[in-house]
C-alpha cells in the first residue's frame, strides 16, 4: 500500500506541474481578457469564471471520452483567440485613441463583466480538453486503488486527476491576476500580450489539425518535442522582447 501511495503522490506532482506549466500561457489570455474592466472587477471577473470553469473541468472529467470526439471546440477557440490577437494589435497600432475612448466608457459604466466572464470560462473550455486528456493518460497508469469506479474511471485515479486540475485552475487564477497586474504597470506591454494570444490560438489550431477526425497533422506532433520546444521558445522570446521594450519605454516616459 505505501508503494502505491508514493507513486499517487509522484503523479500527482507531475500533474501539478503539468497544468503549472499549461496555467502559464494560459492566464495570460485570461489577463487579457479582464484587461478592460475596472481593477475592482479583474480579480472578480478571474473568480467567478475560473469557479465555472472548474465546475466544467469536475463534470467533464465523467464525459471526456465523449468531449474528445468535438474538435470544434478547439477550433472555435483558435479561431476567437487569433481574431482577438490579431483586432486587438491592429487597434493598438492604429487605433489607439479610439481603444482609450472604449476602455474609459466600460470602466465607468462597469459594461461587459458577465460577458468577460462567460469569455474567461470559454477559453478555458478549449484549454482544458487537452490537458484533461494528459490527465487521464497519466492517471491511468496508476494501480487502481479502492473498489469503486467514478464516470467509468477507477475512483482513486479520478480523484488524483480532480485534485490536479483543482490546483491548476488555482495556479492559472494567481498567474492572471499577476499578469494583470503587469499589464496595468507595463501598459506598453499589452501589444506583446496580444500577440501571445495569437501564438496560443496557434497552438490551439494545431491541436485541432491532429486531431484524429482531421488528421492533417500527425496525432502525437502536439506533444512531441520538436513543437513543445518551438512553442515554449517562441512565447518566451515575445514575453523577454516585450517586456525589455515595455522597461525601455517606461524609463523613457519617466
Amino acid at each position: 500500500m505505501e508503494a502505491i501511495l508514493l507513486q499517487y503522490g509522484w503523479v500527482l506532482i507531475v500533474l501539478i506541474v503539468l497544468e503549472g506549466l499549461l496555467a502559464a500561457d494560459n492566464a495570460v489570455v485570461m489577463a487579457v481578457m479582464v484587461r478592460h474592466l475596472p481593477r475592482e472587477q479583474q480579480k472578480k471577473a478571474l473568480f467567478y469564471g475560473l469557479f465555472g470553469a472548474l465546475i466544467f473541468r469536475f463534470s467533464a472529467l465523467f464525459i471526456i471520452t465523449i468531449l474528445v470526439n468535438y474538435w470544434q471546440i478547439q477550433a472555435v477557440g483558435a479561431a476567437y483567440l487569433l481574431f482577438m490577437s490579431a483586432k486587438n494589435i491592429y487597434d493598438l497600432r492604429y487605433k489607439k485613441d479610439s481603444i482609450e475612448i472604449t476602455n474609459d466608457q466600460a470602466m465607468k459604466k462597469g459594461s461587459g463583466f458577465w460577458m468577460t466572464v462567460l469569455k474567461v470560462e470559454a477559453a478555458d473550455i478549449a484549454f482544458a480538453i487537452d490537458s484533461m486528456l494528459a490527465a487521464v493518460a497519466i492517471a491511468v497508469t496508476l494501480p487502481q486503488l479502492g473498489h469503486f469506479d467514478i464516470g467509468g474511471i477507477n475512483g482513486g485515479q479520478f480523484i488524483v486527476m480532480l485534485l490536479g486540475g483543482f490546483i491548476g485552475v488555482i495556479m492559472m487564477r494567481f498567474a492572471a491576476q499577476w499578469f494583470v497586474k503587469v499589464l496595468n504597470d507595463y501598459p506598453s506591454l499589452e501589444t506583446a500580450a496580444f500577440l501571445i494570444v495569437g501564438w496560443v490560438g496557434v497552438k490551439l489550431v494545431v491541436l485541432t489539425l491532429s486531431h484524429e477526425k482531421v488528421g492533417v497533422l500527425p496525432a502525437e506532433f502536439p506533444h512531441s518535442t520538436v513543437w513543445e520546444l518551438t512553442f515554449w521558445i517562441v512565447l518566451v522570446s515575445i514575453a523577454l522582447v516585450g517586456y525589455l521594450v515595455g522597461v525601455r519605454y517606461k524609463n523613457k516616459a519617466k
